[in-house]
């Protein structure tokens, strides 16, 4: 085999495997994410957890939250909701 023609099968080879990774990468990008059927029918308002609001608080003030009886409390029941061997949920 001729070099020239290995490096042009080469180079068509290249190609073709990058236009089908660019084509799958682009469908799964403009494909919708599909939920379960009912939850579609009725969107659910988003609940607003006040310890997340909370936490959320404490992050912005840096370290005077480390002062803060609000955001230490918080802290404790953050580390007690993750530490816990059950969910209540």
């Amino acid at each position: 085999m001729d070099g020239w023609v290995f490096a042009r099968l080469v180079a068509v080879i290249i190609a073709a495997v990058t236009i089908t990774a660019a084509a799958i990468h682009l469908a799964r990008d403009s494909a919708p994410v599909s939920s379960s059927p009912s939850s579609s029918a009725t969107p659910e308002a988003p609940r607003t957890d006040p310890l997340r609001v909370t936490l959320q608080r404490c992050r912005a003030l840096g370290e005077a939250a480390t002062r803060d009886a609000d955001c230490l409390a918080a802290w404790d029941e953050n580390r007690q909701r993750f530490l816990s061997p059950t969910r209540g949920n």
